[in-house]
């Protein structure tokens, strides 16, 4: 194989998890480096035997070492091929979302094999996150493509602004900071919120001061779900956050509390009711372990069906059992407020909480609140956040609706 690229050699155990789908070297898998590079290059992943397994960036900051972009021998890493990449990713939104491509993720890393870039479409606004050298070196080249075969499509982009504020930068090698894009026919003076529509429902999107992008769009089909179980029903969501799972379900119910620790997401989700003219939702600002907890002790029965959309409770594999007792506490908590009949949509965003485990908790937490659940979905995050199969960082939504018996 005549390649020019550098060559890194790779363990047996690490040959086996790229041939197994996955697209990440780490630090101590590598055996030899053959060749000069600075980070963010492009190398070669062998065998010990010297077969080769894929291309990706290289970077000596990270514990990733190297960040596979393709398994083909035959790539030239030119614009075209991202290009190529950029449309494979919009072709399939545009097939799995439909109408709903208005507002999607439009890349989602690893599973768009680009790894560590998020890009969300919020109508006519791109919010995007670089958290991989690599990607970061070749950031202009993929922004300018992307609106470019956005707008052949004929969807108007107005600008794109960077939230590059995670510490994760760091181990990359790589600042912190916010802001507009500055492209030519891209503007970088607008207010940071732009109007979305979601299953029918207006949401103001703040992706300037906003969690993570501004809106968690992977919930989108798992929000409609709950609001054909919410129909007629008391309703208490607990992280409500910016209220998206409380107006769906506001759409149906008799009524709707939505609970957040952060007076920001309280307001936030106050605007959001206000407008779509919901008259029949309040707002406590709470926290949701101290809420559940007094309503335990008093022996309420307030609600017929209980939300729980918590934020991870784990990004770390070591603080996994910690996390497993969090999400054990509050479901437990929600089991024993529910009346018998009752309805539970409960769920997990940490892929550190495989879906294994987070079963195992539900059923543990079942036993001791001395009930059983009549499982009515399961779910996962919504298409455009495809999972890659062998990727196990991709597969991270597990959501279930159940009624407690």
């Amino acid at each position: 194989m005549d390649r020019t690229y550098p060559k890194v050699t790779v363990s047996k155990k690490c040959e086996n998890f790229i041939k197994g789908g996955h697209i990440w070297v780490y630090f101590d898998e590598i055996r030899s480096i053959d060749g000069a590079y600075e980070n963010g290059d492009i190398v070669d992943v062998l065998t010990e035997k010297g077969r080769y397994l894929g291309s990706g960036y290289i970077n000596d900051h990270s514990k990733i070492r190297v960040r596979i972009i393709s398994k083909n021998p035959n790539d030239k890493f030119d614009e075209a091929f991202y290009r190529r990449r950029i449309d494979y990713a919009l072709d399939y939104r545009e097939t799995v979302m439909g109408a709903d491509f208005s507002s999607c993720r439009l890349i989602f890393g690893e599973a768009d094999s680009f790894p560590g870039l998020t890009v969300d479409k919020f109508e006519n606004i791109l919010v995007a996150q670089v958290l991989s050298l690599g990607i970061d070196r070749i950031k202009d080249l993929i922004f300018r493509n992307l609106i470019d075969s956005l707008r052949l499509r004929g969807h108007r982009i107005d600008a794109i602004y960077e939230r590059n504020d995670v510490k994760v930068r760091a181990l990359e090698g790589l600042d912190e900071y916010t802001g507009f894009y500055p492209m030519e026919g891209l503007r970088t003076d607008l207010s940071g919120e732009v109007e979305i529509t979601e299953n029918g429902i207006r949401y103001i999107v703040d992706y300037i001061g906003g969690q993570k992008t501004g809106f968690f769009l992977d919930q989108k089909y798992n929000r409609r779900a709950v609001a054909k179980i919410a129909a007629g029903k008391r309703v208490l969501d607990c992280f409500t956050h910016t209220g998206a799972f409380a107006l769906n379900a506001a759409t149906a119910a008799a009524h709707v509390t939505a609970v957040d620790i952060s007076q920001t997401a309280i307001d936030m989700a106050r605007r959001n009711a206000s407008l779509n003219g919901f008259t029949n939702i309040d707002f406590v600002k709470a926290d949701v372990f101290d809420l559940l907890t007094d309503m335990a002790q008093q022996k309420r029965h307030d609600y017929d069906m209980i939300i729980l959309d918590p934020p991870a409770f784990t990004k770390s594999r070591s603080a996994t059992k910690a996390a497993e007792r969090g999400y054990k506490e509050i479901n437990l908590k929600a089991m024993r407020l529910l009346p018998r009949g009752g309805y539970l949509a409960t769920c997990s965003c940490s892929h550190f909480m495989p879906d294994h485990l987070f079963r195992k908790m539900l059923f543990s937490a079942a036993a001791d609140a001395n009930v059983s659940l009549r499982q009515i979905e399961c779910r996962q995050q919504s298409a455009d956040h495809p999972i890659l199969w062998g990727v196990e960082e991709t597969d991270y939504l597990k959501f279930y609706i159940f009624q407690v018996v």
